[in-house]
């Protein structure tokens, strides 16, 4: 029988790194990405990169995890272009790593 605090399914982490034209005056990270990930009560990072993607990390119940991945694959800020979404490192965890989801510089 599981423990009330396992109703909502398993904790996952996955790394991810977005690929197109993402870093659209910097607020596809900064403002877009910390908007869904708290909207959707994940946690995280997440951080634009010198070859100019957009990388990080989500943590939380696993469906809400799955909701952020189809957002980061699909969506993004109302200006990007996603040309492509790597996941990578996914996994349960027991526990969560972060307290909240933050722009990483």
């Amino acid at each position: 029988m599981s423990a009330p605090a396992k109703v909502s399914g398993a904790l996952k982490s996955v790394d991810y790194e977005v690929f197109g034209r993402v870093q659209v005056f910097h607020y596809f990270p900064n403002q877009y990405t910390e908007q869904e990930a708290k909207k959707l009560g994940v946690v995280g990072w997440v951080k634009n990169t010198s070859q100019g993607t957009v990388t990080g990390q989500v943590q939380g119940p696993e469906e809400r995890v799955n909701e952020m991945k189809s957002w980061l694959s699909k969506v993004g800020s109302p200006s990007s272009r996603i040309d492509k979404t790597n996941f990578s490192n996914e996994k349960e965890v027991s526990k969560l790593d972060f307290s909240d989801f933050n722009t990483r510089y």
